[in-house]
């Protein structure tokens, strides 16, 4: 008797193309906050092993890969692009927002040159660069 393959939920079907772009996330903005922080712009005065890393690698490794994972799972069930975009302006302005909350708290420095529509414009280049890689790779069928 033949035995069939095992069907994959769609649930592990999704996982599997996000996890692509989670990775790419992660490294982007681990690689970002490294720049940002040697030159200036910002710093995070409150983080793990201090002693080793300039930047929160807590936010970049853990937070930003679940963050993007929520958000293309979302875009997935968006239908038009035009909704999608109204989601990547929405999220660049709240996480503009949370970093002047971050900075209430502590966590977050930006230098006095800094203006938060700088974080607004970047969030929305960098949602729409995930976005565009993740749809890239859903393409290639991995």
């Amino acid at each position: 008797m033949q035995h069939s393959p095992k069907k994959r939920s769609p649930f592990w079907i999704k996982i599997k193309v996000m996890v692509p772009a989670m990775l790419l996330a992660s490294l982007l903005g681990t690689y970002l906050d490294l720049y940002f922080v040697g030159v200036g712009s910002y710093s995070f005065p409150k983080r793990i092993l201090s002693d080793v890393f300039s930047i929160n690698v807590l936010f970049t490794l853990i937070a930003l890969p679940h963050f993007i994972s929520i958000f293309l799972y979302v875009c997935d069930k968006i239908t038009r692009w035009q909704t999608t975009t109204v989601l990547i302006l929405l999220l660049s302005l709240l996480m503009a927002a949370f970093e002047k909350f971050a900075e209430s708290l502590g966590f977050f420095d930006h230098h006095e040159s800094w203006k938060h529509i700088y974080s607004f414009i970047g969030y929305i280049l960098y949602l729409v660069f995930i976005y565009s890689f993740y749809h890239w790779t859903k393409g290639t069928r991995l």
